[in-house]
């Protein structure tokens, strides 16, 4: 080991977990690790928490939460904040984790961009894809306009409303914010390079019956040249598979052509992958380096399905998983939240004399 890095680690902050990714899965794990009395620091690329939930479709409706009938994405990301709240977990947001090392006797060295350096006993991996920026609409100047009149995300629907818009891509979200916004906006064009469009047939069959009903226009085509006068945009010129351009009037544009999802640093961390994945059991959802587990859409194993729900499930499990790595000399046996002191009193709900039962066992 290098003196530079016998320096950074001596410097570093011991903590009992770490989770990278502060998507709904990495929130979720903070309350099943806070359950059993374990205390986690999370770390997260985005300037706030949500993952994909809060920076791409904050908006959009989620049906398959129990005992939500239907939530919103930004919705879900702030009961989970406030479920977690109890257990006061260390939030390095803004920072990407730059290096995953480990030290003798089975503990890791973290650090991150933001020069935050961690030393812990079992790291969780929740990052979803990885690190991911939504694809850029690729017309020259495109970078001045970004936040102001290019948009890769909505952070709020109503920023849109009584606007002049044009929304490209053929996915999910560019036709779920079609229907959204098509009765909302002045005037609506969807543009797409092809005919056929990826999205639920539900969601296209809604957004023919609006083009049918006069109140928006679909474009087959590709982004040719942004208009504008300054820092105003005006439009967009198109061009289309016959080769005839033709321009689009816009004060907006909403741009939703995919993300980049990058492993990045992750991939260079020893752990055993499978088409871009981490393998993991089914037991622990342990990678191949005890001490590191993965949830969530970043995990592969047999029967995989990638839903919030499913990462749920996982954060559960690796929870007490985490907690026999951290004390294995500690028995460990099941307990519930309805008629458990020790967990009514983490939870803030109750109180017991004395703490006998610390740790969760």
């Amino acid at each position: 080991m290098s003196e530079e890095s016998s320096a950074a680690q001596a410097a570093s902050t011991p903590v009992e977990t770490v989770i990278i990714g502060a998507g709904p899965v990495g929130l979720f794990q903070i309350f099943e690790l806070g359950l059993l009395g374990i205390k986690a620091h999370i770390i997260d690329s985005l300037a706030q928490p949500g993952g994909q939930c809060t920076e791409l479709y904050p908006d959009k409706p989620i049906y398959d939460i129990p005992a939500l009938p239907i939530c919103g994405a930004q919705e879900l990301i702030d009961r989970l904040l406030e479920q977690a709240k109890p257990f006061h977990a260390t939030f390095h947001l803004g920072q990407e984790v730059t290096e995953l090392q480990t030290l003798e006797g089975g503990k890791f060295h973290v650090a991150t961009s933001g020069g935050t350096r961690l030393i812990t006993g079992a790291v969780v991996i929740a990052a979803g894809v990885g690190s991911f920026q939504p694809r850029r609409l690729a017309l020259p100047g495109v970078e001045e306009l970004e936040g102001k009149g290019v948009h890769y995300r909505v952070k709020s629907a109503a920023d849109f409303h009584g606007r002049d818009l044009v929304i490209c891509g053929g996915g999910d979200s560019a036709l779920d914010w079609t229907v959204a916004l098509c009765e909302k906006a002045r005037s609506l064009t969807l543009l797409h390079r092809r005919a056929e469009f990826r999205a639920a047939p539900a969601t296209v069959a809604r957004m023919r019956e609006l083009v049918s009903a006069g109140k928006m226009q679909v474009v087959e085509g590709n982004a040719a040249a942004l208009r504008r006068d300054g820092d105003k945009l005006l439009g967009l010129d198109v061009r289309t598979p016959d080769g005839r351009e033709m321009q689009l009037s816009a004060d907006n544009i909403l741009a939703f052509y995919g993300l980049h999802p990058k492993l990045g640093p992750i991939a260079e961390w020893g752990m055993e992958l499978e088409k871009r994945a981490l393998k993991v059991d089914t037991e622990k959802f342990q990678t191949s380096i005890p001490g590191i587990f993965a949830i969530g859409d970043i995990n592969t194993y047999p029967g995989k399905k990638k839903l919030i729900l499913s990462g749920f499930h996982e954060a559960a499990l690796a929870a007490f998983a985490i907690q026999h790595h951290l004390f294995p000399e500690k028995r460990q046996f099941l307990q519930y939240t309805t008629t458990s002191p020790i967990m009514q009193k983490r939870l803030g709900v109750g109180a017991v004399d004395g703490d006998a039962q610390s740790g969760g066992i």
